[in-house]
């Protein structure tokens, strides 16, 4: 029976066991983190090989470009082939960048803020009166950080399983000071979910006030399967290209979960005229990023079958992970009616939803027994989920026994939490 029918006395006899429970963990003096989606070590090593002299032999690219000098700031010719093909753009749409894809998104919002985005006849952000941005949730706390802290206004639009509200949107981009969004068009952070063919093209094509608006589209899970390969979906640059706005859409990706996260490489997409644009701004900022890194990433993986037979040894690391996640909270939690929970096909992250204004109570409830979530609230622009109900769930660096354990202890907590909310009612 879900908890809700059940009388008070029976709530308070399963809060007292579950309590049992909770001060036998308390007591364990455990120490777990699950607060980010880090590779876990036998991910990372799979890519040790890369460290290998035979990857680096002769220092010269395909052009004959010595790696080790100055020089090819847009990429060398293999790199970009590598990082289109993944991407799937032409390697005249595509710059590669250093380890952080998240680095060229700050960069280029700021480079809006102080020049603009090229469009004719709009002047840079940041003589605007007011940017207002929509922010698809539950989202990447670290996307809503970077606008924040640019002074822009965030506004929630929620992620329906195949994407954000469309409807809001189209609404919400009549007004002429929203100036972009953010999305993750393939297994979400943190829902996994994967943008439907139907809401890129309306994303494409929808009309704007703004003449500037601008899409940072992250695909920064784009070959991050767990079972059966990639999931096929429409590129946004191509979906704007065709909708006759080519300009709208600036896409990013790296390899710091192919890899290694601390020396990946990344790259920006975009239109003919938005990667002039960049390169414009990038030829003063800097004269190359690291081609030595770029050399051994393209010989190590070789082309996108190489990249997809490398992400299929990913994914028989993580797959009995999400799969423990899943199985575990099925036979703690349901039917008690108390919890819901995504089942991703890739990425990084599982998305759960508790019964409204426990989400905080019960991250608060694990960290006492040694295990750390994601703050509450982080999956929402300022950090406030109105509900007060998601929470990520990142199940990739702990070893598959710490994982079951950790996840043992949040199902007490929902239980704990949940019943307590309802006894106060």
């Amino acid at each position: 029976m879900e908890y809700k029918d059940l009388a008070k006395n029976e709530l308070k006899e399963i809060l007292a066991e579950e309590y049992r429970k909770f001060n036998d963990y308390k007591n364990l003096g455990l120490s777990y983190d699950m607060t980010r989606g880090k590779p876990c070590k036998l991910q990372l090593d799979l890519s040790n090989e890369m460290e290998s002299e035979k990857f680096l032999q002769g220092f010269h690219s395909i052009s004959d470009q010595e790696v080790r000098n100055y020089g090819v700031l847009d990429g060398i010719p293999e790199a970009k082939k590598l990082m289109s093909e993944m991407l799937g753009v032409g390697t005249d749409e595509l710059v590669v960048g250093g380890s952080s894809s998240l680095n060229l998104m700050y960069d280029m919002l700021v480079r809006f803020m102080l020049f603009g985005t090229g469009t004719e006849g709009c002047k840079p952000w940041s003589k605007e009166e007011k940017i207002k941005w929509i922010c698809p949730v539950p989202g990447y706390d670290r996307h809503f950080l970077i606008t924040e802290k640019l002074g822009f206004e965030l506004i929630a639009v929620p992620l329906q399983g195949d994407g954000p509200d469309m409807d809001r949107i189209e609404e919400l981009v009549k007004d002429a000071n929203v100036k972009g969004m953010w999305m993750i068009p393939k297994y979400s952070n943190p829902t996994g979910e994967v943008y439907s063919d139907e809401k890129i093209r309306r994303l494409a094509s929808m009309k704007t006030a703004a003449k500037d608006f601008r899409i940072l589209c992250d695909d920064a899970y784009t070959v991050h399967f767990l079972k059966n390969g990639p999931a096929k979906q429409l590129n946004m640059l191509e979906a704007c290209k065709e909708a006759g706005n080519p300009e709208r859409v600036f896409l990013f990706g790296s390899t710091s979960k192919i890899t290694f996260p601390g020396s990946g490489l990344s790259a920006v997409c975009g239109s003919e005229k938005n990667v002039k644009y960049l390169l414009t701004y990038l030829n003063i900022q800097t004269i190359c990023y690291d081609k030595i890194n770029q050399l051994r990433h393209a010989r190590f993986l070789g082309d996108y079958s190489g990249i997809i037979a490398h992400m299929k040894k990913h994914a028989k690391i993580l797959l009995p992970k999400f799969e423990a996640v899943d199985k575990i909270l099925n036979e703690e939690l349901n039917g008690l009616g108390i919890l819901t929970w995504t089942k991703p096909e890739g990425g990084y992250f599982i998305s759960i939803d508790t019964l409204p204004g426990c989400a905080a109570a019960v991250v608060a409830k694990a960290k006492e027994c040694g295990v750390k979530f994601t703050p509450a609230g982080s999956t929402f622009p300022y950090k406030k989920d109105p509900d007060d109900r998601n929470i990520r769930i990142a199940p990739t660096l702990p070893p598959i026994q710490e994982l079951e354990a950790a996840i043992r202890i949040l199902c007490v907590c929902v239980k704990i939490c949940s019943i307590e909310k309802l006894l106060e009612a």
